[in-house]
């Protein structure tokens, strides 16, 4: 994703279909990337985790979200939009987190309500490298990490990926 704030779809479940339904209806659309949940879940190892796609040029993202741990979420309800963002370092994580969640409620692996209602979801950038990296028991130990976690540090999930 190259845009700084990106819609992000929620779904139980189905949010490769979707994702491939919208794209199938505008012109310059296509998923242009797909990352599965592995072995340490929260999801059926090999299903959509999250699908990047673009419709008409614009940048979405998808997740499957529903469930943490098998308990289900309360928000963001099925079929709401979030707000993703891809934070460039830990500090704009910080600020951004303290301040989106003053007067909101914090969520699970980095999402927060805000004040207003609006649900957000603030990620380091380097997260992929260490939920999807080359060593698959490694980024089990990060995924499983980072689902401890509301507030994402990504020096703790790099730390968890590099240990022995």
């Amino acid at each position: 994703m190259s845009q700084k704030i990106s819609p992000f779809l929620w779904f139980e479940g189905n949010a490769e279909p979707a994702a491939a339904f919208y794209v199938s209806l505008f012109a310059d659309s296509a998923i242009t990337s797909v990352s599965r949940y592995g072995e340490a879940g929260p999801g059926t190892p090999g299903t959509a985790m999250v699908v990047e796609f673009t419709l008409n040029g614009q940048e979405f993202m998808a997740i499957n979200g529903g469930t943490t741990n098998g308990t289900p979420l309360e928000e963001p309800r099925p079929g709401s939009i979030a707000l993703y963002i891809d934070a460039e370092n830990q500090a704009e994580v910080d600020r951004l987190w303290d301040a989106l969640s003053e007067g909101g409620r914090t969520l699970p692996c980095g999402w927060v309500t805000d004040r207003f209602g609006v649900t957000w979801n603030i990620v380091p950038s380097g997260l992929s490298g260490v939920l999807h990296g080359d060593d698959p028991e490694r980024s089990a130990r990060a995924m499983r990490a980072m689902l401890a976690m509301k507030k994402l540090d990504i020096e703790e999930l790099r730390r968890v990926y590099a240990a022995e």
